[in-house]
């Protein structure tokens, strides 16, 4: 099973990929989904722009992806990831994952975030509604310490 791995800066349409993981498929059982939005940081937010290495945030990705289908029958596996300017409520990244039982989806869609959300190689600045930037937005502890269990 080969991935499908993209770094767009269009939205993405969650049923569209989900209908093209089940297309003339009847041995799956299970698709676990996930979808990131922009969140307003308390209203102080007017946009969240992503920056990235072309091929670079990719390859990453595509490692991860390599790893969840080791670790789980998956019988598919899609990571979508945008970059550019996004307003709140905008859709950021999307992930889903289809295996014969739900388990493994869900399992598998976990990891895959818990992965984007420390490895994925993306720049992430604020953009203020007073006009200002708020800088680049450092990782979180909570996401690092996510990511842990998956490597016991």
């Amino acid at each position: 099973m080969a991935a499908t791995i993209r770094i767009q800066a269009e939205p993405f349409d969650l049923a569209a990929e989900s209908e093209k993981l089940l297309e003339g498929r009847a041995d799956i059982g299970a698709l676990a989904s996930f979808t990131g939005y922009v969140r307003d940081e308390d209203g102080r937010l007017s946009a969240l722009e992503l920056e990235h290495y072309p091929g670079m945030a990719e390859d990453e990705i595509g490692r991860v992806a390599a790893k969840a289908e080791a670790r789980w029958e998956l019988l598919g596996l899609t990571a979508i990831h945008r970059y550019g300017k996004l307003a709140p409520g905008d859709p950021i990244v999307l992930v889903i994952a289809a295996a014969s039982h739900r388990r493994a989806a869900f399992e598998a869609a976990e990891f895959m975030m818990d992965y984007l959300k420390t490895r994925a190689p993306f720049w992430k600045k604020e953009h203020l509604k007073d006009g200002t930037t708020g800088g680049w937005v450092e990782a979180k502890d909570a996401d690092d310490s996510a990511l842990l269990r998956w490597e016991e």
